[in-house]
């Protein structure tokens, strides 16, 4: 993804380069180059993976065979507020997405905690509860490495974040207004693809106000006509991926087998 690891290309001082249609963008031309002829393909998204693969399967539903998606469901454009906004009314400016909003603030921040602590801290995030980031106190806390993560691992992660920096990442939350701004024309279509979501019961996402009867109370089933299953997985958290990965393929499997 753009702004990450060896990827090239995005200019990293330009958040408007990381709205969805620039992110659905990159698919399809990494689908036109990984899979040309294919036709349609499988999809699995997590986090921010999530949200562009939803955005994917409504821009073009003709690419994508059927999706599985974990952690984020799929969401109705508030015409009122966009993301940053609703985030702020519910748990105030010291929120993880409302502070990552100023150019070159949280950077600095990071820098003084160190690269390796960050990506660490981040990584072992397992509270339902919201994130909050508070300015000049940084995390609060130093975690012990997530059990589902080698030290290798987490020395990779952290030599990529050493190279690229944390604005290329940061860029996707910057760009979440115009993006909100963009996809007015999108108001209340549907994802029209045969689709399975995955969330752990102590994701954080999945304890936003209102999520819950988004998700079970037919919202959700009205935006994308063709989900047919919803799992939750007791105990789990929001890098539900990783902590319960060979459960997770074994959903992946068993929904793609019958395409």
């Amino acid at each position: 993804m753009r702004g990450y690891g060896d990827t090239t290309g995005a200019p990293l001082d330009s958040p408007s380069k990381f709205t969805v249609l620039p992110l659905v963008g990159d698919l399809i031309l990494l689908l036109d180059a990984i899979a040309p002829g294919e036709g349609k393909v499988f999809v699995v998204g997590h986090d921010w993976g999530a949200f562009i693969a939803w955005h994917l399967c409504l821009y073009r539903p003709d690419r994508v065979k059927a999706l599985v998606n974990l952690s984020v469901a799929f969401d109705p454009r508030n015409p009122e507020v966009n993301l940053v906004e609703l985030f702020r009314g519910l748990y105030g400016d010291d929120h993880y997405i409302c502070r990552f909003q100023e150019p070159g603030d949280i950077e600095a921040e990071f820098a003084n905690i160190g690269v390796k602590e960050v990506v660490k801290n981040f990584l072992a995030f397992r509270t339902p509860g919201p994130f909050y980031f508070p300015k000049g106190k940084g995390f609060g806390y130093s975690a012990k490495r997530a059990p589902w993560l080698t030290e290798e691992d987490l020395d990779y992660y952290v030599s990529k974040f050493e190279q690229t920096g944390f604005t290329g990442g940061v860029n996707y939350y910057r760009a979440v207004g115009l993006s909100w701004e963009l996809n007015a024309p999108w108001s209340g279509a549907q994802v029209k693809v045969p689709a399975k979501f995955i969330i752990g019961e102590l994701d954080l996402t999945y304890h936003v106000p209102g999520t819950k009867d988004h998700i079970h109370k037919g919202g959700f089933q009205k935006l994308v006509p063709l989900l047919q299953e919803v799992v939750v997985l007791e105990g789990a958290a929001h890098f539900v991926n990783q902590e319960r990965a060979d459960e997770i393929n074994e959903h992946i499997y068993a929904f793609l087998k019958q395409f």
